[in-house]
């Protein structure tokens, strides 16, 4: 290939990705300076304020924005070379088309070493800061952290609890939707507290079922031994870096929906930074094979959508294991390896 070709093209994409850049974060800025700006004035907040939940959600803006403007920048960028005959003419002087691919996978493995660099450290901490300036600013304070769907079976016991919020002193916790099975009794009651120093819990006017009996209701106080450790739940994983995920996925504390979404996060921030990657390979073949700048457009709305798609449901199939979460965080990549490996093969 002739020396200068790489570098022409990629002027040509670079130019297209800078303004696909800017264009993906002025869309994502607006779209939260217009809610911050509204939930600021509702809630009579500084202008310190106000900025300090900005500049908090930038990180992951940041993000989107870097992969979004692949695809952007090079579909127009080929598209712009096709409409004044160009690809035509370095195809014609025996270069490979795919050799017009491959130098753009260059720029982009920068791009990827970016992403994972943003999203293992200014992401969480941003997100985790957000939440705590609205906390602020709508002056209740950060909440107490709590478990949903507590559930401890030691020999010949079960115990059932649909939330636990432990109390701010984290030796005592209020029990929600609380059921206690022991031998043929089952105890069942809307509230109740956990007191750990006693390893007792305490539910208030709770559901009586014996074996062969009718259910009775007892009013009052009933007591009942529960020698399990109150912990408090593990953070949010979206907010904690790559450390602390590795750390909680090592222990053994994690329920089984949480485990599974602390390990789509970690897959996540290793398959995230390959997303430029893939997006280049099948937006280069893909804009080789378009003649005119308004299917080079329409690609662009589509990789989007299809992106948007995947991004957003895999996550939810991952926490509830209908797919397993490894998976879930690379399949997007994979279709889009996919295509680029079709669309490769067809201009081989």
């Amino acid at each position: 290939m002739l020396p200068r070709l790489p570098r022409y093209v990629l002027r040509e994409v670079l130019q297209m990705y800078l303004a696909g850049l800017a264009l993906f974060l002025i869309l994502q800025m607006t779209d939260i300076i217009s809610g911050t700006v509204g939930k600021a004035m509702t809630y009579h907040a500084s202008f310190a304020e106000t900025g300090a939940a900005f500049l908090s959600m930038l990180p992951s803006i940041l993000n989107r924005s870097l992969v979004l403007a692949v695809p952007f920048a090079i579909l127009l960028g080929l598209s712009r070379l096709q409409k004044d005959s160009e690809i035509k003419a370095i195809l014609a002087s025996g270069v490979r088309p795919l050799s017009v691919v491959w130098p753009l996978l260059l720029p982009c493995l920068a791009i990827g070493a970016l992403v994972f660099w943003n999203s293992s450290r200014l992401v969480p901490a941003g997100l985790k800061n957000w939440e705590n300036t609205w906390y602020t600013i709508y002056g209740s304070g950060t909440p107490i952290p709590s478990q949903d769907k507590y559930t401890y079976a030691p020999q010949g016991a079960l115990y059932y609890a649909g939330r636990v919020t432990p109390d701010p002193a984290g030796q005592t916790a209020q029990l929600s939707g609380v059921m206690v099975q022991r031998g043929n009794e089952t105890l069942t009651a809307t509230s109740g507290t956990w007191d750990a120093p006693t390893k007792t819990w305490t539910l208030y006017d709770p559901w009586i079922t014996r074996t062969g009996q009718n259910p009775t209701q007892t009013s009052g106080k009933v007591n009942v031994p529960q020698d399990d450790t109150l912990q408090p739940p593990p953070p949010d994983p979206r907010k904690v870096s790559n450390a602390e995920l590795r750390s909680e996925l090592a222990g053994t504390a994690l329920s089984r929906d949480a485990r599974r979404d602390y390990t789509y996060q970690l897959a996540s921030r290793y398959a995230d930074p390959f997303t430029p990657i893939a997006f280049a390979l099948a937006a280069g073949a893909l804009g080789l094979l378009f003649r005119s700048r308004v299917a080079a457009t329409a690609a662009v709305v589509v990789f989007i959508t299809l992106f948007y798609v995947l991004w957003i449901t895999m996550p939810p199939l991952a926490k509830s294991g209908a797919v397993q979460a490894v998976l879930a965080a690379w399949l997007p990549n994979l279709v889009f390896l996919a295509l680029g490996a079709v669309l490769a093969w067809r201009l081989r």
